[in-house]
């Protein structure tokens, strides 16, 4: 909500309007958090790239994961999925194979190397947090991620 300033010299007047809330929404903050995350979550310091962490992240508790699943869980068209797939499949990190109870699906798991290469980049992403969320005490860490997992969980969308 924007609010058109008061053409008005009284302190006191200014004073109120200036106690408005312009602060940003709640999506507009966490898409400048998203941006800042995204910023500090290069390439060299995680050893693979954001998109693969998520896609790696996610196979840690849903491997073996059907192709389709992925691209649906986290967002992507199919065509993006494979060609993240076949990044990840060229290093090593997943593998993919037919799903013997239907030859047309694909399955993706997670090999030894994409484990190691995942805590490698979720111990970068912890110090990126911990920079970003210094101001925030533990508990208020705890209940920023419970209060996101709340709002991604498809159940409640």
């Amino acid at each position: 909500m924007y609010y058109h300033p008061i053409q008005d010299d009284n302190p006191d007047t200014l004073q109120s309007a200036m106690a408005v809330d312009t602060a940003p929404g709640t999506v507009v903050m966490l898409m400048r958090l998203a941006t800042a995350i995204k910023k500090r979550s290069t390439e060299e310091l995680m050893g693979i790239k954001l998109r693969q962490l998520m896609l790696l992240s996610y196979l840690r508790y849903g491997a073996p994961a059907l192709q389709q699943q992925l691209c649906e869980a986290l967002w992507l068209d199919a065509n993006n999925c494979v060609l993240l797939l076949n990044e990840l499949e060229d290093m090593g990190y997943v593998e993919r194979r037919r799903d013997p109870a239907d030859r047309r699906r694909h399955v993706v798991d997670l090999t030894d190397e994409g484990r190691i290469a995942l805590d490698r980049a979720e111990r970068a992403q912890e110090s990126i947090g911990d920079e970003l969320f210094a101001a925030l005490s533990e508990e208020e860490r705890a209940t920023l991620r419970s209060l996101l997992s709340r709002a991604l969980d498809p159940a409640h969308a």
